[in-house]
């Protein structure tokens, strides 16, 4: 956790709605030396749903892989997360310190181990200690019940500050809420997942049915942020439904109310997203890029990916040059079909370059107060089809470096 907030922080907070059948509770397990809570507990009412996406990395956490078997069930009772600490490459002491967890937090709910859902976040290649994990978990089961701002807290590491999110829906005559909770700064570039991020609806909803809806949600929000171009170990977005609405329960994309859900899903994805980008290790700009005429919808997104990854580009925005020559160089080199003659390139919608030239008349000076702004906009035109794509980043600062030399001391 920073002490400085970034300068992209919101103005406030937003006030979430308590989501009948959950319970958070927070404790200290001093996984790390801090004067912080570190350690969350969410209970979750009998027959919750449960859905995820989790990360792609090669390398994953115990966590992640014990989290990819237990979806399978689909049900839901608890969930534990530990800050300060990744577990990831950590062996058969990593896992067992997971095993760990599920069996104390199994026994104290009286329910299956695969009904408990664990992440983690930290350093990388520290085992969790498992007398932190069993001192932390008593507490935590004492503690009193705790704000969605307080669990919120307790799961950053380099994060300036709380990330949440609320939205509502319509379904059956019936309004259900869906809010979340976010952690994430640096290592950001999803593959699938987005940091650690955990989603609480009172509605109910079939198992199967919010997978579709959460991945759906997941490709437009998560995958399309990026702050580093670094996918973490331990990426993680769960989605929890109770039940505890009296909304007719939804389980296919036929009944009444279910795009309404999906859309406040995308809605709420979406805000959480953006809460990460803007909390960017360093960041001072909030970016987003924009790509059409494209041959595909994934050529595009491959294309505003390679941009908004490029650190010729992020530093330029950050230090408000308009190097357009810059975004020319992240469309050629993202190995997607680009015609130079066809491109037209825009910032902050004053169209600097076309047809591989830059503009007659250009004038610089409309692009140079935009991009003293913190919200910068990249438009990049391909000309060659229907494909497009939006993806979200942020600036490319000293204290990004700054806050990663450090980042184990």
């Amino acid at each position: 956790m920073s002490d400085k907030l970034s300068p992209l922080a919101p103005a406030q907070s937003p006030v979430l709605p308590d989501i009948e059948g959950v319970s958070c509770r927070v404790a200290r397990a001093r996984y790390k030396e801090w004067d912080r809570c570190d350690l969350t507990f969410v209970e979750l009412a009998a027959g919750t749903a449960v859905a995820g996406v989790l990360t792609q990395s090669k390398c994953p956490s115990p966590e992640v892989e014990y989290c990819r078997e237990a979806l399978k069930g689909g049900k839901a009772r608890g969930l534990v997360v530990n800050a300060g600490n990744a577990n990831a490459f950590t062996g058969a002491r990593g896992m067992a310190a997971v095993q760990k967890i599920l069996s104390l937090t199994a026994g104290h709910l009286g329910c299956a181990e695969q009904e408990i859902f664990v992440s983690s976040t930290g350093v990388i290649g520290v085992p969790l200690p498992q007398d932190k994990a069993e001192a932390g978990l008593k507490a935590v089961f004492a503690a009193e019940p705790c704000s969605w701002e307080e669990a919120a807290a307790t799961i950053m590491t380099t994060d300036t500050f709380p990330k949440m999110a609320t939205t509502s829906a319509i379904v059956g005559g019936k309004t259900v809420h869906l809010s979340g909770i976010i952690k994430g700064s640096g290592m950001i570039a999803p593959d699938m997942a987005t940091m650690l991020g955990y989603i609480f609806t009172d509605a109910a909803v079939d198992a199967k049915l919010l997978q579709e809806m959460l991945s759906a949600a997941t490709a437009k929000s998560f995958n399309c942020i990026t702050v580093d171009s670094d996918t973490s170990t331990s990426d993680t977005v769960l989605a929890f439904a109770t039940g505890q609405n009296s909304a007719p329960a939804l389980t296919s994309f036929g009944d009444n109310g279910a795009d309404a859900f999906q859309a406040a899903l995308n809605d709420l994805c979406m805000q959480l997203a953006h809460l990460v980008v803007r909390d960017g290790e360093g960041a001072s700009k909030f970016i987003e890029i924009a790509v059409t005429g494209a041959e595909s919808d994934d050529s595009a997104k491959r294309i505003a990916l390679s941009i908004a990854n490029s650190p010729l580009v992020k530093t330029a925005i950050a230090g408000e040059d308009a190097n357009w020559g810059r975004v020319v160089m992240a469309v050629g080199k993202a190995g997607e079909p680009a015609d130079r003659d066809r491109l037209a390139i825009s910032f902050g919608g004053v169209t600097v370059a076309r047809e591989g030239l830059v503009v007659p008349d250009y004038d610089e000076a409309p692009v140079a107060a935009h991009l003293q702004g913190s919200e910068i906009d990249i438009t990049v035109d391909i000309g060659l089809g229907e494909g497009r794509a939006m993806v979200w980043t942020c600036d490319l600062t000293h204290g990004y470096i700054e806050i990663n030399a450090d980042y184990r001391s």
